[in-house]
């Protein structure tokens, strides 16, 4: 039988003290880590960007099929996506949890070996944080801190009519792995005897479950002298993050179907399941953590040693709207569809 050490035993201060024994600092910038009233950063003339996420469970995610190494490297990699779309190196973050009495010791060494692995992943110190008690449920609040070289951040903003909208990687696999986890849980609470079927959907299922960030678009750019005119990162659904940067640009834009990436093991799963429409997964999935960008047409050389960017569309004037243009050749209204975590 697995040991299980309740969490009181320990007290708020020991349970830090043994979550945070073993953090090695990575950055020259962290100067003072956890352990004192407040961490100490330096950034050395670089600007420091912040965001800060809360994931709650129920909401965020469900237990029932998220083991809690994945949550912890998730509720890392999630934060520091967000630094990466501004064009920013994430160097710090801070963590907070309030956890119940449903959680044991052994449950959150789980929990923090993810956390700890996504901060050694991305070169990101854990440099404080706060625990406390939670009536049900789990909650976890991270803050990243990032650094870019002065003025080289980049804003939602800023996109200007002409420029090409690009995206990374590919759309919609984070959707569908969703839907298959939730259609084995089904299956699991009507009849708990029938084991998972995960064949053949480990890319789906790793995209919802163990997301990576992009910070190897953040280095290309760098590489390449390429600055976006505008950039975020795919969350809530290309459409939805698209109408993000038309909205406040004040800019309409055309998008091509055909253009959108969507990976063959995403196209096959969606025909699977219930003949759901590709596209549709792609446009209105949401937490693919891709990043979408746009970039001054001139610039459209420096893309192509990347093979892993596509240009699916290009900015116009707001009067023309956002527009996707299909296959069949219609062009339809853009609407924000992606996934609403405040609905009841």
């Amino acid at each position: 039988m697995e040991q299980r050490t309740e969490i009181s035993s320990l007290g708020e201060f020991g349970l830090i003290d043994h979550l945070t024994k073993n953090i090695e600092l990575q950055n020259a910038s962290s100067i003072l880590s956890v352990g004192d009233d407040a961490a100490v950063i330096d950034h050395f003339g670089r600007q420091t960007v912040i965001t800060t996420d809360l994931l709650v469970e129920g909401v965020h995610f469900d237990l029932i099929y998220t083991p809690l190494k994945h949550l912890g490297y998730k509720s890392v990699v999630v934060n520091l996506s967000d630094v990466y779309a501004m064009n920013a190196i994430p160097t710090q973050i801070t963590l907070s949890v309030a956890i119940s009495n449903r959680f044991s010791l052994e449950a959150m060494d789980e929990f923090y070996e993810g956390v700890y692995a996504a901060c050694n992943a991305y070169g990101v110190d854990l440099v404080g944080g706060d625990t406390t008690s939670s009536q049900k449920g789990f909650i976890i609040s991270v803050t990243a801190i990032g650094e870019v070289a002065p003025d080289k951040f980049v804003k939602r903003s800023t996109a200007q009519k002409g420029d090409l909208i690009c995206v990374s990687g590919d759309l919609g696999a984070a959707f569908l792995g969703l839907t298959i986890l939730e259609r084995e849980k089904k299956i699991f609470l009507e009849s708990p005897e029938v084991k998972p079927d995960f064949e053949n959907e480990k890319y789906l299922i790793g995209r919802m479950l163990r997301p990576e960030a992009r910070k190897d678009v953040i280095e290309f750019f760098a590489e390449a002298g390429i600055i976006p005119t505008s950039m975020i990162d795919v969350s809530d659904g290309l459409s939805s993050d698209i109408l993000h940067i038309c909205k406040q640009s004040q800019l309409g834009c055309v998008l091509y179907e055909e253009k959108i990436p969507i990976g063959e093991e995403t196209r096959k799963a969606a025909f699977r399941l219930n003949e759901l429409d590709p596209t549709m997964c792609a446009l209105n999935g949401g937490e693919d953590y891709e990043l979408l960008f746009t970039i001054k047409q001139d610039e459209y050389e420096k893309l192509t040693p990347n093979s892993d960017i596509r240009i699916i569309g290009y900015m116009v004037d707001a009067e023309e709207k956002a527009m996707l243009h299909t296959k069949g050749g219609n062009k339809v209204a853009i609407t924000a569809q992606g996934w609403n975590h405040l609905k009841s």
